[in-house]
């Protein structure tokens, strides 16, 4: 029988044991990562200790000069799209696309586009019905085809967010860190 969720944890342990941190700290990162799919349920919403898989999708306009962010309501902060692994995701790449379009209902460049850029572990505190835990996101650059998007209702807000200026808009070092990458990216 064909089972889904083991060809997602190969798939990340194959993408995660190939990916090249920029340094200590992302190597730090991707350890806890490979660390983290030795667990039963890795990919789980439901799995708070220490916590579950992620994927997110920092999307470059088609300039390649800003950034797709969404405000997060529970956090309070913006934020790259991204979320929740599903049953139904095939890669960690998927899951990261699926999220962008039901975020933001983006049009994104062909599957080929998408490459694991970026690996970080941040904290999730507690709410009423999840205790506190940590996100360990793998997160993908996409190059949308066009700025239009059509933010969904569990999306506050959204906007493009120039490269030169991210820092007049967010403080989370998080978003900071990996839009610093694609910014030495953009001029290349």
């Amino acid at each position: 029988m064909f089972d889904k969720a083991l060809v997602i944890l190969q798939s990340a342990r194959s993408l995660l044991g190939d990916y090249q941190p920029v340094d200590g700290r992302e190597r730090d990162f991707r350890e806890r990562m490979l660390a983290l799919l030795a667990s039963k349920t890795p990919t789980s919403r439901r799995q708070f200790a220490p916590g579950h898989l992620t994927a997110s999708g920092f999307v470059l306009s088609p300039e390649a000069d800003a950034v797709l962010l969404i405000f997060h309501k529970k956090l309070g902060i913006w934020v790259q799209p991204g979320g929740h692994i599903e049953p139904d995701d095939p890669t960690l790449e998927a899951a990261a696309r699926r999220e962008v379009v039901e975020e933001v209902g983006l049009e994104l460049a062909g599957s080929t586009d998408g490459r694991l850029f970026d690996v970080d572990v941040h904290a999730i505190p507690a709410r009423k019905d999840e205790p506190a835990h940590e996100h360990f996101d793998v997160r993908f650059c996409f190059r949308a085809l066009t700025r239009a998007f059509t933010a969904s209702d569990e999306v506050v807000a959204a906007r493009w967010a120039p490269l030169a200026q991210i820092e007049q808009l967010t403080s989370d070092e998080s978003v900071l860190r990996a839009v610093r990458k694609l910014a030495g990216w953009s001029t290349k």
